[in-house]
C-alpha cells in the first residue's frame, strides 16, 4: 500500500511540475466555460438603426422613441433619403433601415396603406431574420397600443422587407468566410510549428544551422511548401464556395486572394513564433490548438455575433486575427465592396503580421545564441 500511495504522489508531483499540464486540466476548463458562456449566444444585441421619412411627424417620432428604447436596438441616425444609408451600411455603421415612403399617420393605417419598410443587413442570415422580427413587433405593438386607440390590430400590417446581401438568407454565406479564416490559420500555423520543431526533436536543427546558408534562408525554406499547401487550400473553398454552395464572389477576385495572402503570411509567422517557445511536437500542436481552435470559432464572429458578446470579450476578440479577416472576406465576397472598405482590416492584419514576424525572429535569434 505504502509503494501504491508513494506512485500517486509521485504523478501528482509530475503533473505539478508540468506547467503545460496544469494549463491543459485546470485553466482550459475555466476558459472553456467562460467562453461558452458568454459567447455562446444566438441573441442580438447593440443593433444599430437608421431611419428614413419624408418628414418627421409626431407619430414616427413617437415610433423613434419606442425602437430606440429597446433593449437590442439603438437609433443613430435620421436620413430623409436611401443613398446615405446605403453607404452607411456598406460601411458597417448601421444594421438596419426602417424607411417610411409618406406620412405615418391614422388614416394610412386605417386604410393599411401605411407604405413602412425594413431593410436589415442579411449576410448573416440568423441575426437577420431576429432583427426582422423584432422590428416588426415593435412596429405592430406600436400600431395597435398608440395609433388605433388601444384596440387589438388583430391583423399584422403589411411591411416591406428588403434583405441586402443575402436575399435568399443562404447560411453559407455566412459559413464559408469563417470556414476558411479557419482552415488557413490552422494550417499554417500548426504544420509550421510542428515542422520546425521536429527538426529540433531529431537534432537535425543545429546541423541546418551550421550549414553555409543563413538561418533565415533556412526557416523560410521550410515554410515555403506549407504557403504553398495553404494557397492551394484558398483556391479550392473558393472555388467550392462558388460553385458548389453556389456562394457569390460580388467583388474582386483579385483582392480577396491579395487579402488571404496577407493572412497566411500572418498565420505563418504565428507558426514560427509557437516553435521557438516549444520544444516538442505535442506541444506545438497543443499550443497551435489552444491558441487558435477555440478563440477563432467562439470570438471572430464566424459563428456567433460579436456584437452580442459582454464588452471584456469584444475586446479580447479584437486581438484574434481570424476575426479582421473574416470582416474583411465578406465585405469583399458577399457584399461586393472594394479594397478601400477594407482599409481598417488591411492594415490591422498587416501590423499583427509584421509584429508576429519581427518577435519570431528576434526569438529565434536567441535561442540560437
Amino acid at each position: 500500500m505504502k509503494v501504491f500511495g508513494a506512485f500517486i504522489i509521485k504523478e501528482f508531483n509530475h503533473i505539478i511540475r508540468d506547467k503545460r499540464t496544469i494549463l491543459i486540466l485546470i485553466v482550459m476548463p475555466i476558459v472553456q466555460i467562460v467562453l461558452f458562456g458568454f459567447a455562446l449566444s444566438v441573441e442580438i444585441s447593440n443593433v444599430n438603426v437608421a431611419v428614413i421619412a419624408p418628414t418627421y411627424n409626431s407619430n414616427i417620432n413617437r415610433l423613434i422613441e419606442k425602437i430606440d428604447a429597446n433593449e437590442y436596438f439603438t437609433v443613430k441616425i435620421r436620413l430623409n433619403n436611401y443613398k446615405e444609408a446605403d453607404k452607411l451600411m456598406k460601411e458597417g455603421k448601421i444594421d438596419a433601415v426602417v424607411y417610411f415612403e409618406k406620412d405615418f399617420d391614422e388614416s394610412s393605417i386605417k386604410d393599411n396603406t401605411p407604405d413602412i419598410g425594413i431593410i436589415v443587413d442579411a449576410s448573416n442570415p440568423n441575426t437577420a431574420s431576429t432583427e426582422n422580427m423584432l422590428l416588426s413587433s415593435i412596429i405592430n405593438d406600436f400600431v395597435s397600443s398608440e395609433m388605433n386607440k388601444g384596440n387589438i390590430h388583430t391583423t399584422p400590417m403589411d411591411i416591406n422587407v428588403r434583405l441586402l446581401f443575402n436575399p435568399r438568407m443562404e447560411s453559407s454565406y455566412n459559413f464559408v468566410p469563417g470556414v476558411m479564416g479557419l482552415i488557413l490559420i490552422i494550417i499554417c500555423t500548426m504544420m509550421t510549428s510542428i515542422s520546425i520543431v521536429r527538426e529540433k526533436e531529431r537534432g537535425t536543427m543545429e546541423v541546418l544551422l551550421t550549414s553555409p546558408v543563413k538561418p533565415i534562408s533556412i526557416i523560410l525554406a521550410k515554410m515555403v511548401p506549407y504557403f504553398t499547401v495553404s494557397f492551394v487550400n484558398l483556391i479550392t473553398t473558393l472555388l467550392l464556395a462558388y460553385f458548389v454552395l453556389q456562394v457569390p464572389m460580388e467583388g474582386s477576385l483579385l483582392s480577396v486572394i491579395s487579402i488571404s495572402v496577407l493572412y497566411i503570411f500572418l498565420a505563418l509567422a504565428l507558426g514560427l513564433l509557437i516553435s521557438t517557445l516549444v520544444k516538442t511536437q505535442v506541444a506545438a500542436m497543443l499550443s497551435s490548438i489552444m491558441l487558435l481552435m477555440i478563440p477563432v470559432i467562439m470570438l471572430s464572429g464566424m459563428v456567433f455575433p460579436i456584437e452580442s458578446m459582454p464588452k471584456f470579450l469584444q475586446y479580447i476578440s479584437n486581438i484574434v486575427p481570424a476575426k479582421w479577416y473574416i470582416m474583411a472576406i465578406k465585405k469583399l465576397m458577399i457584399e461586393g465592396l472594394s479594397l478601400s472598405h477594407i482599409i481598417k482590416e488591411t492594415v490591422i492584419l498587416f501590423v499583427m503580421t509584421t509584429a508576429l514576424i519581427s518577435l519570431s525572429l528576434i526569438k529565434f535569434n536567441n535561442r540560437l545564441e
